[in-house]
């Protein structure tokens, strides 16, 4: 059995600043937006608050469980049945945005593709280790796996929620490649993705105005090209050292969802180059200790639990920046730890307690 050790302080005090960062951006972001619409300038702030308060205790509650439990089949199919029947169940409720993501409780809402993320890298975790010695058996490991994962990615897709689904491929991808997995089947994998691919985004007039506006953004500068632009406007503006905190003019009703998709743009001009570059650095240190703590874990279960949460983490980061830099096409996915957003942040600090606590059984 392994030696427990100190958990990854340079893990924990990354993340503990991001969150803080976030703290103040979100306020920052949306202070007059609240103050206008609800009269309520602390509304999203509180509501911040609330979440990241769930959340820290779900950190330190999962880096005092043995990660080993999670490596229970109880545990592991009880926790998919649970979250494929909150996948299906939100289909049915009212629509929130022309979308079904969200599943209230008064003032609280809960998304349970943000949950299919977590559970998704426990299954995966579990099942990749058990077949550990035959992995690459086509009937026996990939079908299964595969089969699990894209009726995951469907339900997301279906709601829909096409960047989260993206998130859920990029996790099994990566923990496919950990366990082992020939890189054919995984290229095969992807071959097989095209077609779905080209048909969700060509096929679907209001994707294929997203794909427009960012190949040519003042094509449709009031419509598609919108929000790219005003991003771009609010990122190029904070210049090296930024307008100021809460100074950011591009917030006030001109760049939609400041405080959520779009928060790194507000830290672009408030902050400026100094920092976005510090949100970027604090990633790239998280994905540096995330891949040490894999590389060192005791066993193959812990490695596979650390790709999947570290490719969560850094994955949708990634994606959320290239989206606000003008890099991809916009898609409705929030930066880790910073965005206002109580599910995607109460995922990803559970995702770190796991991080932690596999970290606490490496020499």
């Amino acid at each position: 059995m392994a030696k427990r050790y100190q958990h990854d302080r340079w893990l924990l005090g990354v993340t503990m600043a991001l969150l803080v960062l976030g703290v103040v951006m979100v306020f920052s972001a949306s202070a007059v937006y609240a103050d206008e619409v609800f009269g309520r300038p602390l509304m999203f702030l509180a509501r911040q608050v609330l979440w990241l308060t769930l959340g820290v205790t779900g950190l330190f509650l999962m880096m005092r469980l043995d990660y080993r439990r999670l490596g229970q089949p109880d545990l592991v199919f009880t926790a998919v049945f649970v979250v494929l029947v909150l996948l299906v169940a939100v289909l049915f409720l009212d629509p929130v945005r022309n979308s079904h993501r969200w599943i209230r409780w008064g003032p609280m809402s809960v998304q349970p593709s943000e949950l299919a993320k977590l559970v998704l890298i426990l299954f995966l975790a579990y099942f990749l280790e058990r077949r550990r010695h035959a992995v690459n058996d086509v009937p026996g490991t990939l079908i299964p796996a595969a089969a699990i994962s894209t009726v995951f990615v469907a339900l997301v897709v279906i709601e829909p929620d096409l960047g989260t689904a993206v998130v859920l491929g990029l996790i099994a991808g990566a923990m496919f490649f950990a366990a082992g997995m020939r890189i054919r089947y995984l290229l095969y994998l992807g071959l097989a993705a095209l077609p779905v691919a080209y048909f969700l985004i060509v096929r679907v007039p209001y994707r294929l105005a997203r794909v427009r506006a960012f190949l040519d953004p003042g094509s449709d500068p009031q419509g598609s090209g919108f929000q790219m632009i005003q991003s771009l406007l609010a990122v190029g503006s904070g210049g090296v050292t930024g307008v100021g905190l809460m100074e950011g003019r591009q917030k006030l009703f001109y760049l939609p969802e400041a405080h959520t998709d779009f928060i790194f743009a507000v830290v672009g001009e408030e902050l400026g180059l100094i920092g976005a570059a510090t949100v970027v650095i604090l990633f790239g240190v998280f994905l540096l200790r995330g891949l040490k703590i894999a590389t060192t874990a005791p066993d193959g279960l812990a490695r596979l639990l650390t790709v999947g949460v570290t490719t969560m983490v850094v994955g949708q980061a990634l994606i959320n920046l290239s989206v606000v830099l003008g890099l991809l096409p916009t898609k409705g996915i929030p930066l880790p730890f910073i965005s206002y957003g109580g599910s995607d942040l109460l995922v990803m600090l559970l995702g770190v307690g796991l991080l932690l606590n596999v970290s606490q059984y490496t020499d």
